[in-house]
């Protein structure tokens, strides 16, 4: 967590209290998990006194772990489902901007998942993305792993089908590896290809019951497929995510926004410090980044390792990536 520099390293005791018992219960999680959590995030102590948390620690640390404990304790009182990796997220987002409301956030329910679980931006970038989603018909989401990208994409995907918002969903992806040329591969086509489309299956299961997708594919109203399959076509009624977008190249990204037809949108996701392809073969992300910019109705939004919503190294790992590229540079 990038801590804001302390001014003044004395130590100040401060003291919240809730009125509703059960509310705090959940704020503090079982066994006081997540006053834990939250001690190890901040550098605080926390302790519960029947409805009053005691706080000390360095003002500004306790400054931010009050503003953390007051909202998270508001999305109670809202009914949302507090998780331990809400803790975490809370911290990132109070400590970067002191004067964001979490609720403007986490309470924008984006789907239920098949698992029960509220899919729902965790970072002030991931809200803007599913905003631009709303509000522009195509939208490109930058940035590194692990920050939601292509699962909210087809989060909203979903929850538009299922809101018979569009007809049909299109999954495609670049099968580099194999530079699309499939056929010494052994097997019928669906097995060629089925290895580099894996990922979009296992996020696809993740947002709805095994035997609905499993129908839903039969049928044709979702489809997963290579990106060099959507050469010809016309997608009206639909939504079109295109992921590992940085091993499209030029003329496939070219292909790829003009298959757009009538009353649908296509969100297109990458990480443009991951290209796979060739050399000598531009990346089609990386040059619609800069052809497409200023387009009216075209909306680009860039993740940061702050956006990271997986485990905590996944952050560090980053980090470590990018101060490398950058002395390569050097």
């Amino acid at each position: 967590m990038d801590k804001p520099a302390p001014t003044d390293n004395s130590t100040v005791t401060r003291r919240i209290s809730f009125p509703d018992y059960e509310l705090i219960q959940s704020l503090c999680g079982e066994r006081n998990a997540h006053l834990g959590l939250l001690e190890k995030e901040v550098g605080v102590s926390l302790n519960l006194r029947g409805n009053v948390i005691l706080l000390r620690g360095r003002d500004w640390e306790v400054d931010v772990a009050e503003r953390v404990l007051k909202q998270l304790y508001g999305l109670l009182e809202a009914d949302y489902p507090l998780y331990p990796s809400d803790i975490q997220y809370a911290v990132r987002i109070l400590s970067g901007d002191r004067s964001v409301e979490l609720k403007t956030i986490f309470k924008e329910e984006v789907y239920i998942s098949s698992k029960k679980k509220l899919i729902t931006p965790k970072t002030i970038n991931q809200k803007k993305y599913i905003d631009s989603i709303k509000n522009f018909d195509i939208v490109f989401g930058i940035g590194p792993a692990g920050t939601g990208k292509t699962y909210l994409a087809m989060a909203m995907a979903v929850s538009s089908l299922i809101k018979k918002e569009v007809n049909r969903v299109v999954l495609a992806r670049p099968a580099v590896e194999a530079g699309e040329h499939l056929g010494f591969l052994p097997g019928d086509l669906y097995e060629k290809v089925n290895p580099y489309l894996r990922p979009l299956y296992d996020a696809l299961h993740d947002m709805m019951p095994f035997e609905n997708a499993s129908r839903l594919l039969e049928q044709g109203v979702i489809e997963v497929a290579p990106l060099a399959f959507m050469r010809g076509r016309t997608l009206n009624d639909s939504f079109v995510i295109l992921d590992e977008a940085q091993n499209a190249t030029s003329e496939q990204m070219k292909m790829f926004l003009t298959r757009l037809g009538f009353s649908s949108k296509a969100v297109i996701t990458g990480d443009v410090t991951q290209t796979d392809l060739p050399k000598g073969k531009t990346s089609g992300l990386i040059e619609a980044k800069e052809t497409l910019r200023g387009i009216k109705g075209i909306q680009f939004i860039y993740f940061s390792r702050e956006d990271v919503v997986r485990h905590r190294l996944v952050q560090e790992i980053i980090d470590a990536y990018e101060k490398m590229e950058s002395q390569r540079q050097a």
